[in-house]
């Protein structure tokens, strides 16, 4: 029988624990397809065989495969409402103590512009993001904290000149803000999740997921924050079951854990 999709499906799961069934088939297929394409292979059997044998070549798999697109204050009115309603909201309900979640955090962008918030209102040295991702090569860029200008247009002037330092290929952001973030490898549809998160913050993530996959990462996400907790998703996202999970909607795209 020849080796098909499901065979590749299979083999990838056992080689990475990445569980393409849980990803919108024919979306994922297909930028699969396109990325065999571009590496030189026409088969599944040949590109799987290849990937077993160049740890280089599955790495680039697995980054093209979680989607790595990120910038720094991505959808900026969502980040205003963040800082003017949110941060209050936490502070009141939680104090200065708070358990940030940066789930899929790509390259950094998103938690290090959360600290770069928090920082307006709180002390360095009381911040602390948990972020996470299951791509490593993303992990360690964000570790390094070096981003190219194009990355952080959207980034308000006062925050760009305060935590980042110019450098002749970009911009390298500054020990204070990264201390306050601690990166981990994690995988949303496989790893045990963390415990009593005051905020999850995860956008633009789980919408390359089936429904059902969703629905189980949305129930894990209500689990794992504490009550009244806040879930900050992104733009093109909504979470059709909300009120079953036991979600209340606070604003466009915020949520409370009821």
């Amino acid at each position: 029988m020849a080796y098909d999709y499901e065979d590749f499906k299979k083999d990838v799961y056992e080689l990475t624990n990445i569980n393409l069934s849980l990803y919108k088939e024919r979306q994922m297929k297909r930028r699969i397809e396109s990325l065999m394409r571009r590496k030189g292979y026409s088969t599944f059997d040949t590109y799987f065989a290849a990937m077993k044998k160049d740890t280089g070549l599955l790495r680039s798999f697995v980054s093209y495969l979680t989607i790595n697109v990120s910038e720094f204050y991505r959808n900026p009115k969502q980040w205003e409402l963040f800082e003017t309603q949110t941060i209050p909201y936490l502070e009141k309900k939680f104090g200065k103590q708070l358990n940030i979640w940066s789930a899929a955090c790509s390259t950094g962008d998103e938690p290090y512009t959360i600290a770069m918030i928090l920082a307006r209102h709180f002390p360095l040295n009381q911040i602390h993001i948990y972020a996470t991702d299951i791509d490593e090569d993303v992990l360690n860029f964000a570790k390094e904290g070096f981003y190219s200008e194009k990355s952080l247009e959207r980034l308000p002037k006062d925050m760009l000149q305060k935590h980042f330092t110019k450098k002749d290929r970009g911009y390298q952001i500054n020990d204070d803000i990264k201390s306050c973030v601690e990166f981990r490898k994690h995988n949303l549809l496989e790893d045990k999740y963390p415990s009593q998160m005051h905020m999850i913050v995860c956008r633009n993530v789980v919408i390359y997921f089936t429904d059902e996959a969703k629905d189980g990462v949305y129930k894990r996400f209500y689990n794992t924050l504490v009550k009244d907790g806040i879930l900050f998703i992104g733009s093109t996202e909504q979470i059709i079951h909300a009120k079953e999970i036991g979600f209340q909607t606070v604003d466009s795209f915020f949520y409370k854990k009821a």
